[in-house]
């Protein structure tokens, strides 16, 4: 357990610059700690540097207020918590003097003491995290809590309040009647201190306890082990020693219990301590309960969750490349809708859950955003093409870190809101705070787990109670099982084991991307350079595809079915669609041959030759339209092709045919007929190339920011260093004319500064920032001119112009300092 108060180190004592005799503050002992305990305090509570506090006193009071503090609270787990309400029920400045409690004590509540049976190392691991934490603080050899605990906690260990408290809340008439019936000759200075004093002496609480009759008695058991309070009428009734007359009374009349409240008794903390025999919990856990699963082979489990892994990068790509050419609507609410959710499973062979899953992750990512049209469309994003190009594994990293930062619950898709509204896929209403945290503590507890474990949920979840007992409701418990589902369908977890490519995720290691990156990729499947042709006019690749192969393939064929191997299907649109983009038959011919394992089939090498001795033949153009030809018979025949009534076509010359349809509406309806036109520019030339390429901006990112970085925590600790300085050193003020012009003023400020700078030494200012904050910095000046001092900023560590006339003060360092 950590030294409350080793001599000479100033722990406990208050600041060594303070002087003699001042009492300790929480303030003082956060400025005793050195700059390793400071950092470990800002890793634990990353919201206390955000943004950094000015100096040590900013820190101790953003530490102590409420809202970080219960932000701490849900950090702890079960035991940890039991320890700090102990500090709490048994250090509280209410009960005696001196404040604080002892670590004897503690371990004697806590049932550690070695008499019990167990040790009290566990204690003393959980007083160093209170004290990492500054939820305690060391005083003379005693633990104290911060003050604003007693607010938080109000029933430690489901303790009531203090005697002392509970009494002065009473009417002074009652508290002196009560002090004259159980100590009729005090020297206490008040009545309240007489009965409080009564109360807090195990011998005198023994003897009350043994005067009062059974029911009484039963009634102190029932309160013993809380709730504190009791439900009873007329609870502030007159009642004395002679005319107590029921078991209520009998309590009342002794002290035992107090009135709260016009209907409410509460129990003293000092009597409850008592009839526990100084014991705090019934049952003190100090470690979580065992994991229970089955085994599974750790090969095992990376297989599966990188088989997943791959399985998400193959979907997703292959829905965003959909989307380019037929995108989703945007509903008005912004969302999917669920035809749109149902052709996207389809298209990515999974079913709706999984894909509204894929969607959420992929905007979370930035890959995919809304247009600006009034009819929204979702598209990719400019960000999907650098991503495409990344390794398979730098691209599943990327998904992953998005996961685990979104606020988004994928699971909500489809129920229903407080107004009766569908919740839909990247619409409103799935938004979840608490999310990314419970993902994070799923992933945690899976990787406590010995290797070759998968532990079952309810064995997670028990764990998770004890571990984070604050957290616990049943909407964590939701966030918690979709976390489970979410995870293992994005390839994190396999079997229900923790991946080891997950691990370094969850740490705040600064190679950890790296780290994750090379497990990863020696699990994924290698990316081909080849398929293997088959005679039925379809290719098989066994596995992933290069990206090149995969990209100039997918615009050859259409993909007919995925899994171990993808299988490709061609066909006449499939050719012509490679035709449109530009390749000629010689290019399709030489891409299979070059990475065909197997010899390409004739029936192949007809199927092209022959899309490529059609395309092309026919050209339209803007008349309204018109076709032309070199080949006088096709036109002929199309003309007299009644198939073609509705073109409105007319013979002009031999090989020119008009239209009174529009050349994109008469090309698409020639290419249903068979005849596979081209477009043509005005200077007659064919126009090939792929469809344009829609992308959409990507959209702001909702991800939670993780913790912050080694580097930036450090840096916090130098700048509150410095900062403390600056709010603490000895100095001697500098005169500077209170009358006269503002002018005046910034003169004398200018000559006071110029000085320094000729002498190169530090000074105080005082300044008015850009916010209107007063804020104290200790400068090295180095230049004084145009109205402004050019100077090292020791807080910011860097140099800086502060403007003169925001300069509210100046002063020399004391020669001590």
């Amino acid at each position: 357990m950590t030294d409350y108060a080793p001599p000479g180190s100033g722990r406990g004592t208050g600041d060594p610059g303070d002087p003699p005799g001042r009492p300790p503050t929480f303030t003082s002992w956060l400025r005793s700690r050195s700059d390793e305990e400071l950092t470990a305090l800002l890793d634990a509570r990353p919201d206390l540097a955000q943004p950094v506090p000015a100096d040590i006193g900013a820190l101790a009071h953003r530490a102590t207020s409420r809202n970080a503090a219960l932000r701490a609270l849900e950090r702890l787990d079960r035991f940890t918590l039991q320890v700090l309400e102990a500090v709490v029920a048994l250090g509280d400045d209410r009960l005696s003097e001196p404040v604080g409690a002892q670590p004897a004590d503690l371990a004697r509540g806590l049932g550690l003491t070695p008499s019990g049976g167990r040790g009290t190392e566990p204690l003393d691991a959980a007083v160093d995290t209170l004290l990492s934490l500054a939820l305690v603080w060391p005083d003379h050899g005693r633990l104290r809590p911060v003050q604003v605990l007693r607010e938080l906690l109000p029933h430690p260990a489901q303790l009531g309040p203090p005697a002392r408290a509970l009494l002065a809340a009473l009417p002074y008439e009652a508290v002196r009647r009560l002090a004259r019936d159980l100590v009729p000759h005090s020297t206490a200075s008040t009545p309240v201190e007489t009965v409080a004093t009564a109360l807090s002496d195990p011998a005198r609480l023994a003897t009350l306890a043994a005067q009062v009759e059974a029911p009484a008695r039963r009634l102190l058991d029932n309160l013993a082990w809380g709730p504190p309070n009791g439900t009873v009428t007329d609870a502030r009734r007159e009642v004395s020693l002679a005319t107590a007359a029921s078991p209520v009374e009998e309590l009342i009349a002794r002290g035992l219990l107090v009135a709260t409240g016009d209907d409410t008794l509460t129990l003293p903390r000092e009597v409850g301590l008592h009839l526990r025999s100084g014991v705090l919990f019934r049952e003190v856990d100090t470690a979580p309960p065992a994991f229970e699963g089955r085994p599974v082979p750790p090969e095992a489990v990376a297989r599966a969750a990188a088989g997943q892994a791959f399985t998400v990068l193959r979907a997703v790509e292959e829905l965003l490349e959909r989307w380019a050419q037929e995108p989703a609507a945007v509903l008005r609410n912004g969302g999917v809708g669920v035809r749109d959710l149902r052709r996207a499973a389809q298209a990515m062979d999974t079913d709706e859950d999984t894909a509204a899953l894929y969607l959420e992750v992929v905007r979370a990512a930035g890959l995919i955003g809304t247009d600006h049209r009034v009819a929204g469309e979702w598209l990719p994003t400019r960000e999907y093409d650098l991503w495409r190009e990344r390794p398979p594994e730098r691209r599943w990293l990327l998904l992953a870190r998005a996961w685990l930062g979104s606020d988004r619950v994928a699971a909500l898709t489809g129920s229903r809101d407080a107004g009766g509204r569908v919740r839909n896929v990247l619409g409103p209403g799935l938004v979840r705070p608490a999310a990314p945290q419970s993902r994070r503590d799923l992933l945690a507890e899976l990787g406590e787990a010995e290797p070759g474990l998968a532990p079952d949920e309810e064995s997670l979840l028990a764990r998770l109670a004890w571990r984070r007992p604050r957290r616990q409701s049943p909407v964590y418990s939701d966030l918690v099982g979709a976390a489970v589902t979410e995870a293992a369908a994005l390839g994190l977890t396999g079997m229900g084991a923790l991946a080891e490519h997950t691990r370094p995720l969850l740490t705040l290691d600064e190679d950890a991307d790296d780290a994750a990156a090379r497990v990863l990729s020696a699990e994924l499947p290698q990316p081909l350079d080849y398929v293997l042709v088959q005679g039925d006019l379809t290719a098989v690749a066994p596995g992933p595809l290069v990206t090149g192969l995969a990209r100039e393939l997918a615009m050859v064929a259409d993909v007919e079915s995925t899994g171990g191997a993808t299988v490709y299907r061609f066909t006449e649109d499939s050719v012509r669609r490679a035709l449109d983009a530009g390749r000629g038959v010689a290019d399709i011919t030489g891409l299979l041959e070059r990475h065909s394992r197997t010899p390409l089939p004739q029936a192949l090498r007809y199927l092209v030759s022959d899309a490529g001795r059609r395309h092309g033949r026919l050209r339209t153009g803007t008349a309204s339209s018109y076709l032309r030809c070199d080949e006088p018979a096709l036109l002929t025949e199309l003309v007299s092709d009644r198939r073609a009534a509705d073109l409105e076509l007319l013979l002009l010359a031999p090989t020119v045919v008009v239209s009174g349809l529009n050349r994109a509406a008469l090309t698409e309806r020639l290419r249903q007929l068979g005849y596979h036109p081209v477009p043509e520019s005005g200077d007659g030339t064919m126009r090939l190339g792929r469809p344009e390429v829609r992308r959409a901006d990507p959209e702001p990112s909702t991800a939670v920011e993780g913790a912050p970085t080694p580097e930036l925590t450090r840096a916090a600790v130098r700048a509150l260093r410095a900062g403390d300085e600056a709010a603490t050193v000895a100095r001697v003020p500098v005169s500077l004319p209170e009358g006269g012009t503002a002018g005046s003023r910034a003169s004398a400020v200018m000559e006071v500064l110029s000085e320094a700078a000729v002498a190169e030494r530090r000074v105080w200012i005082g300044y008015t920032d850009t916010d209107g904050r007063q804020v104290s910095r200790i400068v090295e000046p180095s230049r004084v001119d145009g109205g402004f001092l050019t100077a090292y900023d020791t807080t910011r560590d860097a140099v800086h112009r502060f403007a003169i006339h925001r300069i509210t003060g100046v002063a020399e360092l004391a020669p001590s300092d």
